[in-house]
């Protein structure tokens, strides 16, 4: 399946003299994705700092020196997506999977979930059984985003992230590695930011692709390009801002 994709961001700064950004907004090609173009557009970029993080992600660094209130990001992109049934191998620049085995506070889930689960029918059936139970709990709240020129409304941190974090954090607790994805999916035609997880499996298929929340389909297809990937959802944020505000004379 070959994807076309426009999205938007914009973010109102105030009067900072100083700002840095941090970008996780560049996908790499992998067995299910192939990035056939890939721009990002916004003040400071001709200048970034790119780098490969300790997760391998691409990454850029932008600093603003007295920026303007508002400022708009936009990406575009073609990416070539092959349906691999959500199973994934072992990736160039991986980082040990140990590393997502390890609880995080952003993690928390209800320990109900729990209840009855067990390794005894193998890893797989487990995290299905998992995916059903956290999918099917129920959160409500909106937000927007600008994405081909429309404003969307998408599932909230409290559907999306939160569900997320659930099952990621179940996961684990049966010492399973699982990772947070940032990337989009195809919905009805429309693409949208989206959040899942990637929990290993034992083999050389590496990892699944899992969709524990309620707005997307709960298995991942071929419509899902995958952007970044770390240990949860407040250091993987496709776009984190630092200020630096005028010091207050006293």
């Amino acid at each position: 399946m070959k994807l076309s994709l426009t999205h938007s961001i914009r973010y109102s700064l105030g009067t900072p003299l100083r700002a840095v950004e941090h970008l996780l907004l560049t996908p790499v090609s992998t067995p299910q994705q192939k990035i056939e173009s890939w721009s990002i557009t916004g003040p400071g970029l001709d200048g970034a700092a790119t780098f490969r993080d300790g997760y391998g992600n691409r990454a850029h660094l932008v600093t603003l020196m007295r920026p303007e209130a508002e400022i708009e990001i936009t990406i575009t992109g073609r990416v070539e997506t092959f349906d691999k049934s959500g199973v994934l191998g072992r990736l160039d620049y991986d980082p040990s999977p140990a590393l997502f085995r390890r609880r995080t506070t952003e993690a928390e889930f209800d320990a109900a979930l729990l209840d009855g689960l067990s390794l005894e029918s193998g890893r797989v059936a487990l995290l299905h059984a998992l995916m059903d139970r956290v999918h099917s709990t129920n959160h409500q709240s909106a937000q927007s985003q600008s994405l081909d020129g429309r404003t969307q409304t998408q599932s909230s941190e409290s559907d999306v992230a939160d569900k997320t974090h659930a099952f990621i954090g179940a996961a684990r607790t049966f010492d399973i590695p699982a990772r947070y994805v940032t990337g989009y999916v195809l919905d009805d035609g429309d693409a949208r930011v989206h959040a899942w997880a990637k929990p290993g499996t034992k083999g050389s298929d590496g990892s699944r692709s899992i969709q524990p929340s309620t707005s997307a389909p709960p298995r991942a297809t071929s419509a899902w390009p995958r952007v970044s990937m770390r240990r949860a959802r407040r250091r993987s944020a496709p776009f984190r801002l630092y200020r630096r505000r005028p010091a207050r004379r006293s």
